[in-house]
């Protein structure tokens, strides 16, 4: 696996490992998911449609057998389904472990203030946007969506396992947190590439298995929960939810891009609504492909129309692919919001505080693994927010259902990012260049 093996502490070095590392993470996606080095957007976008479509399907198939199977066969979905949340939870801390380690060693190797300013800026922004989605969906969601309409429906039927499996993680989700900066740091300041190395083949075959066993596995995995709450009489309050759901993360995100820009357009003395549009094909390019990292040649396009300088752009976008996850941070909110109304229970604001900031965090595993946010987040959202197994199964359901709005805000979202650090940078990368 290609590695970074130069410490650079000066903007160019910082610039290549970042060009690096995103070109690294490329090549070992396209060669887990298509055999062969192929051009990321050509293959992100069959992919992401196909992926898509079984997400799709396994909604009907499941709603069609929860009619018409016997309580045997919904009862054996139901052991399928409490089996693969075993599985999910036992890998959630490792995939955290071996996608965040290396990630913040790789993000720790530059050095610069730029660095330290995108990534500062990077997390906050994801933050914000997170507690933008949880104020905006508390107003509105409540008007549209019926208090405890789950608890309210239903012909009585409990439909229990024939068989359980514990399967334990090896340590929580905040302890791998814990771990994984402690790890991380410690091999930025050891630069030990042994360690670097072993890490990183880690994250490689946490990412297979992710891509190979997770992902193939969520179709699976969402049918039998479709089709037991169709048996359950819940699927006609899920269905009308579902586009409410939809619609109204996807207005959040865009009217989240739009005050990220007047505040970016005022910091770069420019006009954001004109910013903004010139960022329209990275927008379409990340909502057809859904996925932040495929996009970056757009983006980066985009960023040149913007006037940006080509330093401080080829710095800053392939950077906040990693580390800037505005919008789908938007859209978990949105969706978890939705569950606690739809379920009748509160979610408390100190729960989701710690709930966000530790997000902004995780989601740096999120890159190079289709759904990574939702992947990296679950662990957080059954022992933070309290979900169970089924909501988690309703969250994931309600979040792949168009996975595509919340990619094409974040990588919309990284060009305000790299218009202020314009602002801050750019005059100055320039000076140095003519001395």
């Amino acid at each position: 696996m290609p590695r970074l093996v130069a410490r650079s502490t000066n903007f160019n070095g910082a610039c290549e490992m970042n060009i690096c590392f995103f070109h690294r993470n490329r090549r070992v996606d396209n060669q887990q998911e298509q055999g062969r080095c192929n051009p990321p957007a050509r293959s992100r976008t069959s992919g992401g449609a196909r992926f898509l479509l079984r997400i799709l399907a396994a909604i009907a198939v499941g709603a069609v057998l929860g009619l018409i199977l016997p309580d045997i066969g919904v009862r054996a979905f139901k052991t399928v389904n409490l089996l693969f949340a075993q599985i999910l939870k036992f890998i959630v801390p490792l995939l955290i472990l071996g996608l965040v380690t290396p990630a913040i060693a790789d993000v720790g190797k530059g050095a610069g203030k730029m660095l330290v300013a995108v990534v500062v800026v990077s997390y906050f922004s994801t933050v914000a946007a997170g507690f933008f989605a949880y104020g905006v969906s508390g107003l509105l969601l409540p008007h549209y969506i019926a208090q405890g309409a789950f608890e309210s429906v239903g012909n009585g039927k409990e439909f229990l396992p024939f068989f359980t499996l514990k399967m334990p993680p090896v340590c929580d989700v905040l302890t791998a947190l814990a771990l994984s900066f402690m790890v991380g740091v410690g091999i930025v300041h050891t630069g030990s590439e042994s360690l670097r190395r072993g890490i990183g083949d880690f994250g490689v075959i946490v990412k297979l298995a992710i891509m190979r066993v997770i992902i193939p596995g969520l179709p699976l995995y969402i049918m039998t929960m479709i089709s037991e709450m169709t048996a359950s009489g819940k699927l006609s309050v899920m269905a009308g939810v579902l586009f409410k759901v939809i619609g109204t993360g996807w207005g959040l995100t865009v009217a989240f891009l739009f005050v990220l820009y007047i505040v970016a357009g005022a910091v770069a003395g420019r006009n954001p609504l004109a910013c903004l549009w010139r960022m329209l094909p990275a927008y379409l390019t990340g909502l057809s492909i859904a996925s932040s990292s495929a996009v970056i040649p757009v983006t980066l396009e985009c960023c040149e129309r913007n006037g940006i300088s080509k330093k401080v752009r080829d710095f800053v976008v392939p950077l906040c692919a990693n580390v800037h996850l505005a919008g789908s941070a938007i859209k978990l909110l949105t969706s978890a919001f939705a569950i606690s109304i739809l379920y009748g229970f509160e979610m408390p604001f100190a729960h989701v505080v710690n709930f966000i900031f530790i997000l902004a965090i995780a989601a740096v595993a999120a890159p190079g693994v289709m759904g990574g946010v939702l992947m990296a987040s679950v662990g957080f959202v059954e022992s933070i927010l309290g979900f169970t197994p089924e909501q988690t199964a309703l969250l994931m359901t309600f979040y792949l259902a168009l996975d595509g709005y919340g990619p094409a805000a974040n990588v919309t979202a990284d060009g305000a990012v790299a218009l202020a650090m314009d602002r801050f940078f750019g005059q100055n990368i320039e000076n140095d260049e003519r001395n």
